[in-house]
């Protein structure tokens, strides 16, 4: 009887658990069994592993009874990423490949009939999960998920291209080739890459205060709705966003990229860019927030660190909707099952966009609504009261006149725009060390000090419009972060008078 003892990773979340596989060779009736709560992926991998192994010209043991059990027994294994360790644990067990020799690494990999190495979600999950667990070993990846887990700074990442490249570096000096011509390469970090391109602020024409309103929400993490009539230019101005956020530190671009990574979308030369994610109205609640089994990060995940574009903003299901609440505050979602919980990020910034009435001209001045009083609060009572109470800037797109638009110069680049958000999140880090959208609680008070005439000012305009506490909390967040693009210590008059502006209601709407 023989045993081997193979370490990979499973996914759980964001998190990629250990997972021990081990490989039991036995006399009796051949079998091939496989156990530890394996999903149906994971138990095909049966016959790919004995057709791999066999097309690369290795030896199966068919007369054995081959147990191989999945540790621990109560996490969930989905995905062919077992495929590569089962396949070594095989041929370890059988004496073709020294057992000691695989104890340095960590192996994932889906395998191919022919044997050739396929690439695996959460790559740079596994990378993270095992250097921030301090373990000294390597991961063996297929080449093309190697190059994603070298982002890790400091990790010894392997990648191969074949069954036959790993087993040959697994040989002892002398009987195997460990050179990268033979498939087997140490992954480097990759080089810098240049900045991003993205849309130019410039392009768009007029819409002063809607650019304004773009500044604001970038230099304190705010989330924006945009509401106005068809082309008036809302989309354009969301396309452009992400070009005024400041770039991503590595700890937050290693987050974003792990997110990617779990739902296969990760690509290297990306890296350290914004996302920006736009799903179609017609996403379902799960689409949006995560879910399925396992469970997958939804488009709010997926935009972590990024942006999130919402346009037809009513026309979305409204359980859809409802389903940001949460995250919107917390910057995390948690999807809950009978088995177990998932945890995902979801610190996005949300740039959402919508037409005022079902028709989209109400209050334009370039054409007449034709929808009535009652078509229009009903379209606007698509969006709840605590989903809008939630979103910290509110403007109104207007249309612009076809000679006033011909006419207009070029507007002022993104580059200047991103040189002020900068300077403002930089004054942030320095005084509180987190955007001013995410001050709660002591905080708040600690940093959005005022003198008491704009105090009075702010409790009055509240009292009059009604606002509930989180409106003017928000109110005050957007207040400090008009202050911090003037360079000032403090929140005065009219850095609130602006704030109060920008948080205007719906055209035909109550006050709130």
């Amino acid at each position: 009887m023989s045993l081997a003892v193979i370490r990979s990773r499973a996914l759980a979340g964001l998190q990629a658990p250990e997972v021990t596989v081990e490989v039991h060779l036995a006399n009796g009736l051949p079998s091939f069994t496989l156990v530890g709560l394996a999903d149906t992926e994971v138990k095909e991998a049966r016959e790919r592993v004995r057709a791999s192994l066999l097309n690369s010209g290795l030896e199966f043991p068919h007369n054995k009874r081959i147990t191989v059990n999945l540790a621990p027994a109560d996490l969930p294994k989905e995905s062919g990423r077992f495929d590569l360790p089962i396949a070594l644990g095989i041929l370890a067990a059988s004496g073709q490949i020294d057992p000691a020799r695989l104890a340095p690494y960590e192996f994932a990999g889906e395998l191919s009939l022919a044997g050739d190495l396929r690439p695996v979600r959460g790559a740079l999950a596994m990378s993270l999960a095992l250097h921030r667990q301090g373990v000294p070993r390597a991961l063996v990846l297929p080449l093309d998920s190697a190059r994603e887990a070298s982002l890790v700074q400091h990790a010894e990442v392997y990648g191969a291209r074949h069954l036959l490249d790993v087993v040959q570096a697994l040989l002892p000096p002398g009987e195997g080739s460990t050179a990268p011509e033979a498939g087997w390469v140490r992954m480097q970090p990759p080089a810098a890459q240049p900045a991003p391109a993205y849309p130019d602020l410039r392009d768009v024409k007029g819409q002063a205060g809607a650019k304004r309103a773009l500044e604001i929400a970038a230099a304190g993490g705010h989330s924006l709705l945009m509401v106005g009539p068809p082309g008036t230019g809302k989309s354009m101005l969301a396309q452009r966003f992400a070009g005024l956020l400041p770039p991503l530190d590595t700890e937050a671009a290693l987050e974003s990229a792990a997110v990617l990574s779990l739902a296969g979308l990760f690509a290297p030369e990306r890296w350290r860019q914004r996302v920006f994610r736009a799903p179609h109205h017609s996403a379902s609640p799960v689409a949006l927030v995560g879910g399925g089994s396992p469970p997958r990060p939804g488009e709010i995940s997926l935009a972590h660190h990024g942006v999130l574009f919402l346009d037809e903003l009513p026309e979305f299901a409204r359980p859809a909707l409802e389903a940001l609440r949460e995250p919107l505050e917390t910057g995390q979602i948690t999807i809950s099952r009978a088995a177990r919980q998932a945890e995902f990020p979801a610190r996005f910034q949300l740039i959402a966009a919508m037409n005022p009435c079902p028709c989209g001209y109400l209050g334009s001045r370039l054409r007449a609504c034709r929808c009535g009083p009652d078509a229009v609060a009903r379209y606007q009572a698509r969006l709840s009261g605590p989903l809008l109470d939630r979103i910290d800037l509110q403007v109104e797109v207007t249309a612009v006149p076809p000679e006033a638009l011909m006419a207009a110069p070029d507007g002022e680049p993104s580059a200047a725009v991103a040189a002020r958000v900068a300077r403002a999140r930089e004054r942030q880090q320095a005084r509180q060390d987190c955007t001013n959208a995410q001050l709660a609680g002591a905080a708040l008070d600690t940093h959005c000090t005022m003198e008491a005439q704009a105090a009075g000012f702010l409790h009055n305009a509240a009292a009059r419009l009604g606002w509930s506490g989180r409106s003017l909390h928000r109110v005050l967040k957007v207040a400090r972060t008009i202050a911090d693009l003037a360079g000032s210590e403090r929140i005065d008059v009219p850095h609130l008078a602006e704030a109060i502006q920008l948080r205007r209601a719906l055209p035909g709407a109550g006050p709130g």
